[in-house]
């Protein structure tokens, strides 16, 4: 009896010890998978060759869903992106919607996750494959102003700006969205709350703030520095004050103004002059540090002003390829990438067409190769140089060297509709980065360049 009983002790005790160290190595595997899961924290450095990539949920795909958008993140990837925008993925206001399924930006409930576009679990789920893709999400946050059936109408109507009548407010002529009053410092310590509650619960990376300079800048100095608590979080500002890139609240601002003089110069009302007093101006209205997202295209472009295509006709690459070798950190807007040519409607159900043969795809792909692999074109905080060189015309060409450390780079770009033939002050055997062929340029022999034709010129 004592023999029996010593025999199943022995082995009862073999099984536990068994189950024990399966239970461990299972533990250990699962804690390997978490690390290969977890994204490095944000830095400022990762800005240097950050390629932003904006997601407009609804319109992404024909489901219009977070699991349509997972699906395609290790494509996004190809694209170099680094940071994934989310358009706002609230639930929509439905009191005094204008039409359809609704703005975006007319925000319910600071908290929640538009039905629409899936659960928070289907977030969390495109958040976590971003990062296992090492790709950073960042939120669109509205914080001017919330849907007229926001909670906080009922719950806190000090909360909102009001006249001298004591009527609630619209900003502009958006009637589906009533104003915040800043001036309430219990409403400030909300609106902090429910952004940190994004960072903390679903892990995200930090937010592009819609309308940034509509909201004071003391808020966002406020929000930054409880925002980050030991952590750095990517702060995009739809802005172009320089006031609110200083004392670091915001990492960047809009390029709006390049914008626009690329549109003029596309459709011939202005020459490359206006690029160069443009970047001539950046030391006298910004700090060393501050720095750009550029774009052709964006959500408000495409919808309001018209496709990239409209805009700028044949000199689309030649200007996406610019976006890329300035000072910068570029924006592709879903569907540039396809080739994708109309204006997707704002309010309602509008799919992006997919292109299996997109000639920006491939383009976009070598110019996202471009900014990951060749620190001449690092266009963060501690961006490469910029010097312009000149040429022998100087209103249609623009070439100009960046650098940085041992790596040198040059652009060279014909911004005309018409065939030039110039001199530039460079000499040398290089590799066109976009074709990987060799070219040879001599100071005192012209380079002929078609409409619209550029050259990105890297160390062979």
């Amino acid at each position: 009896m004592i023999k029996q009983f010593l025999a199943l002790s022995l082995i009862a005790g073999l099984f536990i010890t068994s189950c024990g160290q399966k239970d461990q190595a299972k533990t250990e595997v699962e804690q390997t998978e978490q690390k290969e899961d977890i994204i490095a924290p944000f830095t400022s450095d990762m800005a240097e060759t950050a390629v932003i990539y904006e997601v407009n949920v609804r319109q992404f795909s024909p489901e219009g869903t977070f699991a349509a958008v997972t699906k395609e993140i290790p494509n996004i990837k190809k694209l170099g992106v680094k940071i994934l925008w989310l358009m706002p993925i609230h639930p929509i206001g439905v009191e005094k919607r204008k039409e359809g399924l609704g703005s975006y930006y007319s925000i319910k409930d600071y908290r929640g996750v538009n039905p629409e576009f899936g659960t928070a679990e289907d977030l969390k789920a495109l958040i976590a494959e971003a990062h296992k893709n090492g790709i950073y999400v960042v939120l669109d946050w509205v914080a001017n102003h919330t849907a007229w059936d926001h909670p906080w109408m009922k719950s806190n109507p000090d909360f909102y700006e009001k006249d001298e009548k004591g009527n609630f407010v619209s900003p502009y002529d958006w009637t589906d969205v009533v104003s915040l009053e800043y001036n309430n410092p219990a409403m400030r310590k909300a609106m902090i709350g429910d952004m940190r509650y994004w960072l903390d619960e679903f892990n995200i990376d930090g937010f592009r703030c819609d309308m940034a300079h509509m909201v004071p800048t003391d808020f966002w100095a406020e929000a930054k520095k409880d925002l980050a608590n030991g952590r750095e979080i990517f702060m995009l500002g739809e802005t172009e004050e320089p006031e609110l890139l200083k004392n670091g609240v915001f990492d960047a601002a809009y390029g709006w103004e390049l914008h626009h003089i690329m549109n003029d110069i596309a459709k011939s009302k202005k020459d490359v002059s206006a690029i160069d007093v443009y970047m001539d101006s950046i030391q006298y209205k910004w700090e060393k540090d501050d720095f750009k997202m550029l774009f052709t295209s964006n959500h408000d472009e495409n919808s309001w002003a018209g496709t990239e295509y409209e805009r700028m006709g044949d000199a689309v690459e030649t200007f996406a390829a610019l976006t890329y070798a300035l000072p910068s950190v570029p924006l592709i807007y879903n569907g540039q990438e396809e080739d994708f040519n109309r204006r997707l409607k704002f309010f309602v159900k509008d799919s992006i067409d997919r292109n299996p043969n997109a000639k920006m795809r491939g383009v976009y792909e070598k110019l996202g190769e471009l900014k990951v692999t060749n620190e001449a074109f690092n266009g963060g905080k501690n961006a490469a140089s910029y010097e312009r060189l000149k040429t022998s015309d100087d209103k249609s060409i623009l070439a100009f060297k960046r650098k940085k450390n041992a790596a040198e780079a040059y652009f060279i770009g014909n911004f005309t509709k018409a065939n030039k033939e110039v001199l530039v002050p460079v000499s040398g055997t290089f590799k066109n980065f976009m074709t990987g062929e060799q070219v040879s340029l001599d100071t005192n022999n012209k380079i002929a360049l078609k409409p619209w034709q550029y050259y990105i010129l890297v160390q062979k």
